[in-house]
């Protein structure tokens, strides 16, 4: 069977900046089909941006879709912003961004972080989720974080794990995610790209089954990786404002919502344990393992299945 592949490259056909009117301009862009079926993508992180890819998943003759760069990434202002930067504020501007654009209901597609912010979009604006398709789950449990950033993973990388314990002295390294918060909020800017180096390369190369040279080089780039660390490690550090096991608890709450979740068998970053859980609270959704296969959306088998679920939902 051939796999399905990525759509065709294509430029938006509008693009805008929302104004949040508490500090933050968040970047948008509206792809395919002006009247097409409403999506919107969201993507990881939290911290990384759109890319061009991410277009490429929707039918661009079938989707009208949105993707916009969360707050203090990407091409939205200002970089690596944590001020009024929570799970809530992006739940609000997704609101805001589809009352703005006049969508009733909309296709929510997420991966990885985007996962979580399409849950917890989803348990709390049910009515306006025509269909969920969520990727790599992970749900900001406190042992899904330990796991990544203080031990399960680094068992399977041990070689890489010393690239991101390198900027912490090793009487802090008991407690990773506050010794790289004090670095990263902090005020010595050498210490700060230091640590939002490792932390970004640490992501970067690991979230493959194979290695990939340019993903490494887009988490070893400079304005990206301090975005993308303070923002993760200012969420993680929080628990992403969410109180423990929230999204498994309230996923019933999807029943009537159609759904598919893809979950690469391999994922050393988002394990399988997660999505095995958020299946087993909403059954009703269709649950893909993908046999070989990592935690990176681009991954063949992974992207067959997500353009399977959006071509489906296509109507």
């Amino acid at each position: 069977m051939t796999l399905r592949r990525f759509y065709p490259p294509i430029e938006p056909f509008k693009t805008g900046v929302l104004d949040t009117g508490d500090g933050h301009q968040i970047y948008w862009e509206l792809c395919g089909n002006p009247q097409g079926k409403p999506a919107v993508f969201l993507h990881g992180g939290p911290g990384s941006g759109c890319s061009p890819d991410h277009r490429r998943l929707f039918d661009p003759q079938k989707y009208c879709v949105l993707l916009f760069d969360q707050r203090g990434c990407g091409r939205s202002k200002p970089a690596a912003s944590l001020e009024n930067n929570t799970t809530w504020h992006l739940v609000a501007d997704m609101e805001r961004l589809r009352a703005l654009l006049g969508f009733d209901r909309w296709l929510v597609f997420g991966g990885s972080w985007g996962s979580t912010l399409a849950l917890a979009y989803a348990q709390t604006h049910t009515e306006r989720v025509s269909e969920l398709v969520v990727r790599g789950i992970f749900t900001l449990r406190r042992d899904e974080v330990r796991w990544y950033y203080q031990e399960g993973a680094s068992w399977l990388f041990p070689d890489l794990w010393e690239g991101f314990l390198a900027p912490i002295p090793e009487a802090e390294r008991g407690d990773l995610l506050t010794a790289y918060r004090k670095r990263l909020a902090g005020d010595d800017p050498v210490a700060q790209l230091a640590c939002a180096r490792a932390w970004s390369l640490w992501e970067g190369q690991t979230i493959r089954l194979l290695p990939d040279a340019a993903n490494t080089a887009k988490h070893s780039d400079d304005a990206f990786s301090l975005a993308f660390a303070r923002i993760e490690n200012h969420y993680f550090v929080h628990d992403g404002w969410l109180e423990e096991g929230q999204l498994i608890r309230d996923a019933h709450r999807l029943a009537g919502v159609p759904g598919v979740i893809v979950q690469g068998r391999y994922d050393a970053c988002t394990p399988a344990r997660t999505a095995w859980d958020l299946h087993r609270a909403w059954p009703q959704a269709d649950f893909h393992i993908v046999p070989d296969a990592g935690h990176a959306f681009n991954e063949p088998g992974i992207l067959d299945r997500l353009i399977e679920a959006t071509d489906r939902f296509a109507g």
